[in-house]
């Protein structure tokens, strides 16, 4: 039986996969079983094809030749050039929107980041994706398009990221915390208090990710080496 009708199957199995990525059901250097995924989905390998190449250029999944598709695993270098460049970017594009923000702005941020708690709260998936659409309800009045590109790739790249940031006990509330901290201001129209309170939030994401790696690297470095003729 087909679980996806025909209209947009493409877009339908990117959506699928991706949040089944992003949400940790799929890890990190996981082979992609297509076969196995088109039958689940009851459909043909042409929309696989083209919803796996936009999940490779949104940077999910790898290619490789004769062995088919992986899921691309987390990565420390990626997770800093991520943030790093959002903190470049993010804290004046906010300040601007801050200054040009309507009232209708200010409600579709506050329902964007309605939604994102109570994803949060009851630790659903899609909170990586309500977490981007929530930023960038504060960065959209800005009217800069390229701006609003531009972090919205980042966005996307980051959404892994931020589930990953969410998973130990307390930093649910922090970032709820600090998502009611940066709404109220930019909803006041305090734009340097906007600008500041974005800019701390994704550093305390990008200190608290660091620290996750670092730790991960040690454990790495501290297990043993299997010896060769040794079972």
């Amino acid at each position: 039986m087909t679980l996806l009708v025909k209209r947009g199957l493409a877009d339908q199995i990117f959506d699928l996969v991706r949040d089944r990525i992003i949400s940790g059901m799929m890890v990190g250097d996981m082979p992609i079983r297509q076969d196995a995924l088109a039958a689940e989905l009851g459909v043909s390998k042409i929309p696989l094809r083209e919803a796996f190449a936009k999940l490779e250029q949104d940077g999910l999944v790898l290619s490789q030749a004769n062995r088919g598709f992986f899921v691309r695993p987390l990565s420390a270098d990626e997770a800093y050039d991520v943030f790093d460049l959002r903190l470049k970017i993010e804290p004046e594009a906010v300040a601007l929107a801050c200054r040009r923000a309507s009232a209708d702005d200010h409600e579709i941020a506050q329902t964007a980041l309605a939604a994102l708690n109570q994803a949060i709260e009851t630790r659903r998936p899609e909170a990586g994706a309500l977490n981007r659409a929530f930023h960038l309800a504060l960065i959209r009045p800005g009217g800069r398009l390229v701006t609003m590109q531009m972090v919205e790739r980042l966005q996307v790249i980051a959404e892994r990221y931020v589930c990953k940031h969410l998973e130990p006990k307390g930093r649910d509330d922090q970032a709820v915390a600090e998502h009611k901290a940066l709404f109220g201001a930019w909803a006041a129209g305090r734009a340097d208090a906007a600008a500041a309170l974005a800019s701390a939030h994704i550093a305390n994401t990008l200190r608290d990710l660091r620290a996750e790696f670092a730790v991960a690297r040690e454990r790495l470095d501290d297990s043993p080496v299997p010896v060769l003729g040794r079972s």
